[in-house]
């Protein structure tokens, strides 16, 4: 494999910087910059903005609104974003449900769903997990029933990420509970606004609501919501997860990140010297870089095959990717020492101008470390991954 890019991709990375440069708003780019909180208007805004420019699905085919793009190309659309500072377009209707949409659903609900995800016209969550059933995931118990042209669903999902603020859901449901468990589940679309829908937060460490619990309660979902086949849904549920899996890897966001954690290493002194130059520490940084190049060339092995779906590599990604953001925000703590501890939600969520501690770059650092401990979790834990490698990869 060739890194080296053509001149055809440095005239097209030029073009993606005249666009971001021209585009994005200053806003938007100081809050990713600096770890603020993004709100609904903030992630749907930017996401419309690129929308209107046709690039907000890279991945797509082309007759679905796609790019056109090579994977290289994607790429450098990812890592500018990245350098940048752009609001993530948010992985749960692009990226996740749109491709099973595109395999598996029907011509009725492309055509209904997928201008739509383009768009950010629908805002999309996960209904995956349930209480007892997170890693197991196949051993779900909210239930769909036939009742006539619905289905009737009762349970429970938790750990919905940003689902107060959802208009769909795409949801695993137990259909036929007589069966081996992964042979048994559904994969429904759900409109958030059905009777019996209940959400109710989860407000984490950090103080904020990100995920949720989602209740059903007698929730009457249309069988035209069913996508492919009843009882197939296990089989689409793993697809979707190999695109889940390998968005979770996030390079460019951690390029970025060591970035931001070089400028405040040299900015914050031990005996008399900034931290860069301790020996100790730097090697610590070098190690986590060289790490994140190795990582970034196994992403360009595995997207450089088009004519794949993620496979199990997609596992070998998610592990490594999840580890390397949770060691550059360690490194961040230990620049900061105690320097991390004070915690401002009025900076985080733009109600001050400045931390009141007088260190805006500290200020979201413990919250940030503390959130970014769940990326060995989501997606399936890592010891899940490494089960997966293990057998699927080495054959053991």
């Amino acid at each position: 494999m060739d890194l080296t890019y053509t001149a055809a991709d440095l005239a097209f990375r030029d073009t993606v910087r005249a666009f971001l440069d021209a585009n994005l708003p200053s806003d938007l780019q100081k809050k990713v910059r600096n770890h603020l909180r993004l709100s609904r208007q903030d992630y749907v805004r930017w996401h419309q903005i690129v929308a209107r420019q046709g690039w907000s699905a890279p991945a797509w085919p082309v007759e679905y609104g796609g790019t056109g793009w090579t994977p290289t190309q994607r790429h450098i659309w990812e890592e500018e974003c990245a350098r940048s500072g752009t609001p993530p377009i948010l992985p749960f209707g692009v990226n996740m449900v749109a491709p099973v949409i595109m395999a598996f659903g029907n011509e009725a609900q492309k055509a209904h769903y997928l201008p739509r995800i383009l768009n950010c016209d629908d805002w999309w969550c996960q209904g995956y997990s349930e209480p007892g059933s997170g890693s197991d995931l196949a051993s779900l118990k909210t239930t769909a029933e036939r009742a006539g042209d619905h289905y009737i669903v009762n349970g429970q999902k938790t750990w919905t990420t940003l689902a107060q603020h959802a208009d769909m859901i795409f949801c695993l449901v137990r259909t036929d509970s007589t069966v081996r468990k992964q042979e048994g589940i559904s994969f429904l679309l759900i409109d958030m606004k059905t009777p019996g829908i209940t959400v109710r937060p989860i407000i984490m460490l950090d103080e904020d609501h990100e995920v949720n619990e989602v209740f059903f309660d007698n929730v009457k979902v249309p069988v035209q919501n069913l996508i492919g086949q009843e009882n197939k849904g296990w089989t689409y549920a793993k697809y979707l997860l190999g695109h889940e899996r390998t968005g979770i890897t996030a390079v460019g966001r951690s390029k970025r990140e060591l970035l931001f954690l070089k400028k405040i290493a040299a900015e914050h002194y031990k005996h008399g010297k900034p931290l860069m130059q301790d020996p100790v520490f730097s090697a610590k940084i070098a190690s986590l870089e060289i790490d994140l190049m190795a990582l970034e060339t196994t992403v360009l092995r595995v997207i450089t095959r088009e004519s794949h779906a993620p496979g199990p590599e997609a596992s070998m990604l998610k592990v490594r990717g999840s580890e390397i953001q949770q060691q550059l925000t360690e490194l961040m703590v230990e620049v900061l020492g105690p320097g991390a501890l004070p915690f401002d939600t009025d900076y985080l969520e733009g109600k001050a101008d400045h931390a009141v501690t007088g260190d805006d770059a500290a200020a979201p650092l413990a919250g940030y470390y503390f959130n970014y401990r769940k990326t060995s979790i989501y997606g399936g834990s890592n010891e899940i991954q490494k089960n997966i490698i293990t057998q699927m990869i080495l054959g053991l």
